[in-house]
């Protein structure tokens, strides 16, 4: 069975939790806080390696990476434990390989999924192998966005969110927030930002539903990531990769997601949207799906 989550815990007074009883008031804090950690983390795993020469590149940035994912567990269960009072059953380390293998296979199927359709339909070539120097890099940004981001985005915004206003304002409201995270990104369009809202933000938010675990969704969000960059080459919410394989994108943006990425492609909402409506339909009939309500403070 999924642990518990938060909003149903009883075992904590009310009063014991003072100010922080208002969930917006956790809202702010933790974005603003996590937000800033990750921003930091992603320069100390951008800059600094480039001002180590002595140490391989790749080296340095995967250890940097490596201690922002530290950092950014760190924090949030410090936020969790200071303002909630609790554990962090959503970063249980009895589920965290499980989950993370199991959801980076997902991520890994679906955009090959992603691929192989746009190959059929005449939008992807793909000329041969193109060299492993890419690999880590990759695979490096991958495991930071996907632990930062679903930390973040459902282990704070969707949590808080739900806590609030039950499940569909939640799915709806961080998956609109996520989209528009996105907006910021080289090569992004209205279509870019609708698509990563409802693709990526459904898919993921239904992910952390059905298990109550964050794991899963980075799994998911690692595996997808990697997939698309370090083993296609394609763009990640357009930024530039360097993957196993060089893959050339030809034809109209809905098939090809253009100079976004093929996650801004109408094949890959297609695609998500299915998988996110199983994982939802299972989310259901475990009884994890809460009612619409309009609250301030947790009860």
């Amino acid at each position: 069975m999924p642990d518990q989550h938060f909003a149903d815990e009883t075992s904590v007074p009310l009063s014991a939790l003072g100010i922080w009883r208002f969930w917006p008031l956790r809202f702010v804090l933790f974005f603003v806080v996590l937000t800033g950690a990750y921003v930091g983390c992603q320069l100390l795993a951008g800059v600094v390696p480039k001002k180590l020469p002595l140490i391989p590149a790749d080296v340095s940035m995967a250890a940097f990476v490596l201690l922002g994912i530290a950092i950014m567990i760190t924090i949030y269960r410090l936020l969790v434990r200071w303002t909630e009072k609790r554990g962090t059953a959503e970063l249980s380390a009895s589920r965290a390989l499980p989950h993370l293998l199991g959801g980076a296979a997902i991520g890994f199927a679906m955009f090959c999924g992603v691929i192989a359709i746009d190959v059929a339909l005449g939008g992807a070539h793909i000329e041969g192998f193109r060299g492993w120097e890419g690999v880590v890099p990759a695979l490096s940004m991958a495991m930071l966005a996907g632990v930062a981001e679903e930390i973040i985005f459902r282990g704070a915004i969707y949590r808080l969110l739900e806590d609030g206003f039950g499940t569909l304002i939640a799915i709806v409201l961080s998956g609109a927030l996520f989209g528009l995270l996105h907006a910021l990104n080289p090569g992004a369009t209205l279509a870019s930002t609708a698509a990563i809202a409802v693709e990526a933000g459904i898919l993921l938010a239904a992910a952390y539903l059905v298990t109550r675990s964050l794991w899963l969704a980075i799994g998911l969000h690692i595996g997808w990531n990697f997939t698309e960059g370090g083993i296609f080459g394609a763009a990640v919410s357009g930024g530039k990769s360097h993957g196993l394989v060089t893959t050339v994108f030809a034809g109209p943006d809905w098939l090809t997601g253009g100079k976004f990425g093929p996650e801004a492609s109408l094949t890959a909402v297609i695609l998500c949207v299915i998988v996110a409506a199983v994982l939802l339909i299972v989310a259901i009939r475990r009884g994890e799906w809460k009612p619409l309500r309009f609250k301030l403070a947790t009860a």
